[in-house]
């Protein structure tokens, strides 16, 4: 199950903040351009980001502690 997070005001327009851990996980800048995705019949919003090539590992990071 996904994480919650709360819509805010932002100038005229309402946003929903993006985890930082997301951030980094998907090397997602500000000034990436996104493409949004409404689905009304099953209400949900997707976002795709491009703008710059990028690769998810399949392997897991290691710890900043170990």
């Amino acid at each position: 199950m996904g994480k919650f997070r709360k819509v805010i005001k932002t100038g005229n327009s309402l946003a929903i903040t993006i985890p930082s851990q997301t951030l980094a996980d998907f090397d997602i800048k500000e000034g990436d351009m996104t493409q949004i995705r409404v689905n009304k019949t099953k209400t949900s919003i997707t976002c795709i980001f491009f703008g710059h090539p990028r690769q998810l590992s399949l392997i897991d990071k290691p710890s900043k502690t170990g």
